[in-house]
């Protein structure tokens, strides 16, 4: 993506990149995310091959894991349990959850392409193509952002709770009282917004991906509101939709359920319920979050069209919370020189 005329960090308006998508909606989202279908395709594979690898190997522990203290020495038993789930937590923090991000970096870049330019590269160059190649020259950048997600995350939510925006929002008489709705809207946002800030990062250019988070931070400070009511339309439709894809995962195993002698009932419906779950979980995943993503995105890009910063936000955003003070710092910091490419 080359967007580094787009980015103006001294200027008054941070960017100029245009936008290919005029209203931030579901209806919006579901189109955009339609249309890179194979990288939500793709991400459900990558889930449920990691599920069944994950029952495969906690059966295989626990199971060896009983018989080994059963027929040699109880802490050989518990020794092998806590060795292989160890084994288990570091391939899902440092390899699988890694792999999943580098597809999702990929995935928001095409996403990002089509909200901006309305195709990806004139529509010469595959999604996939296209998404590897972003992640590739921009892998730095990347590697920053997996990295940042947590800082981000904890400014905002510092952010959202010092600020009376629930009136706003919901302006529905004794709803502010029902804390539940109001900490899942504010996950809503703290869960889409370092994704979103990524997006922001790709459409304006910028190579410094520390400074564009700043100025990114302090624009959804500026459209809080507007940005929190599509986070509020996230959680209803996140409920509505999860329970829908639920309902189509149980028809296949009512089908099953029907068709077994009844001494295996008891077990089909465990069975059922269980896997019903398993690929309600990772449909959710792959296909849904990419759509309240996208509706975060979209929203995004929208509102902070040709607006000037207001730097009165990075004032409060320093006095609120360490870690934007931290971004602000290293935003300062300047990058290695990439080096000329020879010919």
């Amino acid at each position: 993506m080359n967007g580094a005329t787009y980015s103006h960090p001294e200027s008054a308006v941070r960017h100029s990149y245009p936008l290919a998508v005029e209203h931030a909606g579901f209806g919006t989202a579901i189109s955009l995310v339609a249309r890179t279908l194979p990288y939500a395709v793709a991400r459900f594979v990558i889930l449920l091959t990691f599920s069944i690898v994950t029952i495969v190997w906690l059966l295989a522990t626990i199971g060896i894991g009983s018989w080994l203290g059963a027929t040699v020495h109880p802490f050989i038993g518990l020794g092998w349990v806590v060795v292989l789930l160890g084994t288990y937590g570091y391939l899902w923090w440092f390899v699988v959850r890694y792999g999943l991000y580098l597809v999702q970096a990929g995935h928001i870049a095409v996403l990002t392409e089509l909200i901006t330019k309305g195709q990806v590269e004139n529509g010469s160059v595959g999604m996939f193509d296209y998404g590897r190649r972003v992640v590739t020259e921009r892998f730095g950048q990347v590697n920053v952002f997996f990295a940042m997600h947590v800082i981000v995350r904890a400014v905002v939510r510092v952010f959202n709770r010092t600020l009376d925006w629930v009136s706003h929002l919901l302006p529905v008489p004794g709803l502010s009282s029902i804390v539940g709705i109001v900490n899942a809207i504010v996950r809503a946002a703290t869960t889409y917004i370092d994704e979103t800030i990524f997006s922001y990062n790709l459409a304006r250019g910028d190579e410094n991906p520390w400074r564009s988070s700043k100025d990114a931070l302090i624009y959804y400070c500026q459209n809080s509101v507007e940005i929190l009511k599509t986070a509020a339309w996230v959680v209803v439709l996140d409920k509505v939709l999860t329970v829908v894809v639920w309902g189509i995962m149980l028809v296949p195993a009512f089908l099953v359920l029907v068709v077994l002698p009844a001494s295996l009932k008891p077990w089909g419906v465990l069975l059922g319920f269980f896997f019903a779950a398993l690929f309600a979980s990772n449909a959710r995943q792959a296909f849904l979050k990419p759509v309240f993503l996208t509706m975060v995105m979209t929203k995004f890009h929208v509102v902070v069209r040709n607006q000037p910063i207001n730097m009165v936000w990075d004032e409060r955003l320093s006095g609120m919370s360490d870690k934007f003070r931290d971004i602000k710092n290293k935003a300062l910091v300047p990058l290695p020189v990439r080096p000329t490419p020879t010919v």
